[in-house]
Formats: structure tokens, C-alpha cells, sequence
């Protein structure tokens, strides 16, 4: 459940129209709901009610500091993986100790500064990392709490893109040299290995892979507690789906997901730590567009809209689908009633990959229309980019009946003045 429900013959973010968001702050902008982020942590957290389980949002999901504060007022840890993201952790009030750090290519500095932070754990991610972190808490006078990201080889059934668990994958420790790896770590001076993680890729919808993944990681727990590690806890990473497309797509509900975890690890005794980023953000948050135009070929008909794949680059990027709605309830343009046509919602960007669906059926819509592009709360602002010179565009939070910008359209002053001018180019 999410809160953008029609009203009165238009759309609404809880109690906010959102033409008039659009009439105050323009389009395109990213509207993100406080209700709806903290509805789905809630039904996550109390999926995992009775374990020992901490919930670390995947910050890379959406890195809004007014996003991460509302969760962390929830309770929410949170999963970085870079320098900058631990930043906008600890300045959002999340506490170092419900923060983990991870990703394959963590720099000296940025380990720096974790260490420093006293955050939770590393995940780390291969040898050489470990004999980087291990010289740096040494220098530090430090120990640096460590899990090992393992890879199961589990194929997670998702987009290639966003697959992790494969032997082919960059990420994790291969699953034949992980025994290896933990002996080393008991060799370092300066690491203490505390735990063990997996994560084998994102918008997962059944729940058949996570169990063969974490089932394998139980067993080597086990196995590394026998052979003298005081393995503590079990990272289980993110990964669970939305409903993109509720036509098409039925991922299993966190209830479900935390009945699976309940009986895998069934009498072990271990604290559990999860990473969900699109489950909480992704319904969350909707991209406010307007169309510009309606261009019509010999067999096509074209909405062009003023968001492009420079704001959201998911479907560019993974031919992901978004369902796409208009502002004015279909009701009132009569799209309820069978007068829909098929069009292509494409963006200005010159591209012929800024599309965002293909053939959609869809009520009419005219120059100025309204409409909204679902489930961005995801991996759509943290993601865009200015290709074609188009500057970032805002974000907004909605709370009941208020509404503020939480992100300010970025001015094409602003971007222009990033670049510099060699001297021997400069105006005499």
C-alpha cells in the first residue's frame, strides 16, 4: 500500500494535490511520501518480530537527508557503500552502531573514516581488502569488525544487472576459498571477524533463491564456528521485490520473508541484519512530469514528457517498467470508460532509449496534462545524471496536509559554473 490515491477527480500524495506541487514548485520533481516510507519499515521491522534483527536501510536506494532522517526516527540503520553515503548516515541521526559498511572498492580514507565513526561492521569484499582495512585500524590502534561477504553462487532469478550472487559477479568471496579467508582474518592483528554476509541481488520476487542462499550460509556458520571463529550474526543483505507492475509481478510479502528466515535458521543462535533500500523507498516516491507534446507517426503516437532518462534511467538502464498514471483521474477524461489509446511516453533527451514504456494503453492526455511515473522512490534521484545539460531536478517531502522541497532545482548557473576554464583559454 502506498499513499497517492485519486481524490476528488485528482491525484494526491496523503493529503496533497499534487497539481499544486506542480503549480508551486514545477515539473519534473520527485515527490516522496513520509507515511508511505514509514508504513514499510514498520511492516518490515515487525516481519522479523521475536529475532534479534536489525534493519539497515541500503542508503544507495535514496540518500535524501530528509528521507533518511524520517527513517532513522523509525529506528533504521543503515547499509553505505561509499564515503559519501556514511556522511549522510551520521549527519541524518543514524547511529554508527546500527551502520555497515559495504561494497568492493572501499578506499584507505574512506575506511578512515568508518573506523573513526565506530560504525557496526565491514563487509568486506575480497583478500586484498582485508589486508588494506587490517594495515589501516593497525595505524589507527583500532580493530575493525569484520563479516565476509560471501558469494553462494545462487542465481537470484532477477535482472542481469542487479544479479550479485553468482560465481560470475563481482561481489563477495568465492565460496570455495571462504574457510581460507577467515583463517586470515584470525592471523590479523587488527581484525575481528563478527559475522558473515550474503546478498545475491535486488527485486527479487521469489522467495526459492534466498532460501538456497541462506540455507548455505547457515551450514558455514556452523562449519566456522567449529573450527574456532565466534561468528555472531548473519548479514542477509536486501533484495526483496515491489510490484512494479501489479499485473505482472507478485513479490512475497516481508511476512512471508521473515517466516522463511525464522525457519532457516531455526535454533541458531545468531542476531540477524538486513538491508532493504527499494522495498521501503521505492512506492514511496512518485516522478511528477508534464507533457509537452503529442507527436503522431504513421504507426505510433508519442507523449513526449519534460522528465527524461536523465531523472530516472531505470528503464533506459534495465528496461524496467513503471506504471504511468495521469494527475487527472482517468474517470474524468473518460479513460474509465474505453476511450484509452497506446502511446509511447518518451522524454526530450536525445536518445532513443528516453522511453519510458512502449505502447502503454492510457486515458488521453494533452499538452500540459499532468502525470505521474510510480515506484521512483527508488533508484531515480540518487541516479540522475545532467546529460543534455539538463539540470537536477527537485524532490519534495509530503507529510499529511504540508509539503516542502527537500532538494532544490539545481540552476543551469549553478551546473555551468561547475566546469573551469584553463587560464590559457580565458577572456584577455
Amino acid at each position: 500500500m502506498d499513499h497517492f490515491q485519486y481524490r476528488d477527480g485528482s491525484l494526491y500524495a496523503e493529503d496533497v494535490n499534487l497539481s499544486d506541487i506542480a503549480a508551486e514548485v514545477s515539473t519534473p520533481v520527485y515527490v516522496y511520501s513520509s507515511a508511505t516510507l514509514q508504513r514499510h519499515f514498520r511492516v518490515f521491522n515487525e516481519a522479523f518480530e521475536g529475532l534479534d534483527a536489525l534493519i539497515c536501510f541500503a542508503v544507495k536506494a535514496n540518500s535524501n537527508q530528509a528521507v533518511l532522517k524520517t527513517l532513522a526516527k523509525e529506528g533504521s540503520g543503515a547499509d553505505v557503500v561509499s564515503g559519501g553515503e556514511l556522511k549522510r548516515a551520521l549527519l541524518a541521526g543514524i547511529p554508527a552502531e546500527k551502520i555497515v559498511f559495504s561494497g568492493v572498492g572501499k578506499t584507505p580514507d574512506e575506511m578512515r573514516d568508518a573506523l573513526s565513526a565506530n560504525i557496526k561492521q565491514f563487509n568486506v569484499e575480497s583478500e586484498a581488502e582485508l589486508e588494506v582495512l587490517n594495515a589501516v585500524a593497525k595505524s589507527m590502534n583500532m580493530i575493525a569488525p569484520v563479516s565476509v561477504r560471501v558469494n553462494p553462487d545462487v542465481d537470484a532469478k532477477t535482472h542481469a544487472k542487479i544479479s550479485t550472487g553468482k560465481a560470475e559477479n563481482k561481489f563477495g568471496i568465492p565460496w570455495v576459498r571462504v574457510s581460507r579467508v577467515y583463517a586470515r582474518i584470525a592471523e590479523l592483528s587488527n581484525l575481528n571477524a563478527v559475522g558473515v554476509d550474503v546478498h545475491i541481488g535486488s527485486q527479487l520476487t521469489d522467495l526459492k533463491p534466498f532460501e538456497a542462499a541462506f540455507r548455505k550460509v547457515v551450514d558455514l556458520v556452523i562449519n566456522l564456528r567449529t573450527q574456532g571463529h565466534d561468528i555472531q550474526h548473519i548479514d542477509l543483505g536486501g533484495g526483496l521485490g515491489i510490484p512494479y507492475d501489479p499485473d505482472a509481478e507478485t513479490p512475497p510479502s516481508p511476512g512471508a520473508y521473515g517466516a522463511m528466515i525464522n525457519k532457516v535458521l531455526g535454533d541458531l543462535d545468531c542476531s540477524i541484519i538486513l538491508e532493504p533500500g527499494r522495498l521501503i523507498a521505492g512506492n514511496a516516491g512518485v516522478l511528477l512530469t508534464s507533457m509537452l507534446y503529442e507527436k503522431e507517426s504513421e504507426n505510433k503516437v508519442f507523449y513526449i514528457l519534460d522528465a527524461a532518462m536523465n531523472d530516472l534511467s531505470r528503464p533506459a538502464m534495465y528496461d524496467a517498467y513503471h506504471d504511468i498514471i495521469p494527475v487527472k483521474e482517468p474517470s474524468q477524461t473518460g479513460g474509465e470508460q474505453g476511450n484509452k489509446v497506446s502511446a509511447d511516453f518518451v522524454g526530450p533527451v536525445c536518445e532513443t532509449g528516453d522511453t519510458f514504456a512502449k505502447a502503454r494503453p492510457t486515458s488521453p492526455m494533452t499538452a500540459g496534462d499532468l502525470a505521474v511515473i510510480k515506484s521512483a522512490g527508488a533508484y531515480g534521484a540518487v541516479m540522475a545524471s545532467t546529460y543534455n545539460s539538463r539540470a537536477l531536478i527537485p524532490e519534495v517531502l509530503v507529510s499529511g496536509d504540508k509539503f516542502a522541497i527537500i532538494r532544490k532545482r539545481q540552476s543551469l548557473e549553478d551546473l555551468i559554473k561547475l566546469d573551469q576554464v584553463p587560464y590559457w583559454l580565458a577572456d584577455e
